[in-house]
């Protein structure tokens, strides 16, 4: 996984410091936004919850994030971007100090849905400042550390909630997370530089009314699909797998529990690798291929032995990565120049609604069911996905693939 540090130094100085503060601020929102993950059993037991209660505390944020990402984007065209970045990691940060604090579970959710509204101001900003700020001869090394930062971010947050809770307690392990994300925030709100300044003037309603009639027409429908099928999918095993690996048989303490979490380097991994997978084999082939590697970890998960279980959660991480960058270049591709904004828009509330959604659904069935039947669900969510993208294949809805659009855009 290529690192913040990687990325400025191999940068000009000017990006360097936009790449980190950027970086830093991807750190900061999705090290606060999935900490809770990893000790969710620890909720439940602190607030006598089953499974899919305890899971609103993902769901509620994610899901406050997909509603709020472009209000957000179209306050930052007349407030400016910086301004709308800073309040998004120093808001979602003094959240995340105030949660160890909550006294009940209903205001804890409250706390989290302020969070999620908070890092939609950086997830639906943090790429559209950069475009403003460097060349298109820089953008790439910018959104590469804005990439990093934003993987770095989700699995510190998982790795450092996990360890610390099992001595700790799941306050104290907020507090610590809570702790790195605002010296991230700080970070960036003392180094970020100015943006340029916001567009006034003339209304754009009409054009965004075509836009969006753009964007959601039926060769982007399939993208779509696999952003909310295929986080809903990752969401509810990753939300369910704390339960499962701390209660019998396998009965793992919270810290070992949590290195499950370090699968997402692969997935940083395979996401960068999914653009040569899409110039040799054409964009559906690849994308089919990578959601049914997402469903045979899926099923390698329902395996009793720890090391299958382990391994499941690898390849079903790496699978759901390279499709998650598959859609984003599909939307890319597909969307008209215009709308490729929208589109993209777009793509993001499907693709974290279907993290609320499905994250929460699929502790509900956990919770009552047991983890056979969440892989079945999944593999159900899952093999709905693969349809949508063959259909539009079929349907010849989808323009043929000239170049590979890939990045890495795991987080």
């Amino acid at each position: 996984m290529l690192s913040v540090a990687e990325v400025a130094i191999s940068a000009p100085a000017d990006t360097r410091r936009v790449g980190a503060a950027v970086a830093a601020a991807g750190i900061s929102t999705f090290a606060s936004l999935y900490a809770p993950q990893p000790v969710l059993p620890q909720l439940a037991a602190a607030y006598k919850l089953d499974p899919g209660a305890a899971s609103l505390a993902i769901g509620v944020a994610t899901t406050a994030l997909a509603v709020a990402v472009l209000p957000l984007a179209a306050l930052a065209q007349a407030v400016g971007r910086r301004r709308v970045i800073v309040w998004s990691v120093l808001t979602s940060a003094a959240a995340g100090l105030l949660l160890p604090l909550a006294p009940s579970f209903p205001v804890l959710l409250v706390l989290r849905a302020l969070q999620g509204v908070a890092v939609a101001g950086f997830a639906g900003v943090g790429a559209a400042y950069l475009a403003d700020q460097v060349g298109k001869a820089r953008l790439a090394a910018a959104v590469g550390a804005m990439i990093a930062g934003n993987s770095v971010g989700g699995m510190l947050g998982r790795l450092g909630a996990g360890f610390t809770a099992g001595p700790l307690g799941w306050r104290w392990a907020m507090a610590v997370v809570a702790a790195l994300a605002l010296a991230c925030a700080a970070y960036t709100a003392l180094t970020l530089p100015p943006s340029h300044p916001p567009t006034r003037g003339r209304a754009l309603a009409g054009r965004g009314t075509g836009r969006w009639r753009q964007a959601l027409g039926p060769g982007l429908a399939p993208a779509y699909a696999v952003g909310g099928l295929a986080m809903g999918s990752f969401v509810a095993l990753y939300n369910a797998a704390g339960f499962r690996l701390t209660s019998p048989p396998l009965s793992l303490a919270p810290a070992a529990a949590s290195l499950v979490f370090l699968s997402y380097a692969l997935g940083t991994v395979s996401s960068a690798a999914a653009g040569r997978l899409e110039s040799r084999l054409g964009r559906t082939p690849a994308l089919v291929a990578a959601l049914l590697t997402t469903l045979a970890g899926t099923l390698l998960t329902s395996a009793a032995p720890l090391p299958l279980v382990v391994a499941g959660f690898a390849v079903l991480t790496a699978g759901f990565f390279a499709a998650h960058a598959l859609a984003n270049a599909w939307v890319a591709a597909q969307a008209p120049p215009e709308a490729r904004g929208t589109a993209a828009g777009a793509y993001t509330l499907c693709y974290y609604l279907g993290s609320g959604a499905g994250g929460t659904a699929g502790s509900a069935v956990y919770g009552h069911a047991g983890w056979v039947w969440l892989t079945a669900l999944v593999a159900a969510w899952l093999l709905l996905a693969v349809l949508a993208v063959l259909a539009a294949a079929r349907s010849g809805a989808v323009r043929p693939l000239r170049a590979p659009l890939c990045r890495d855009m795991a987080e």
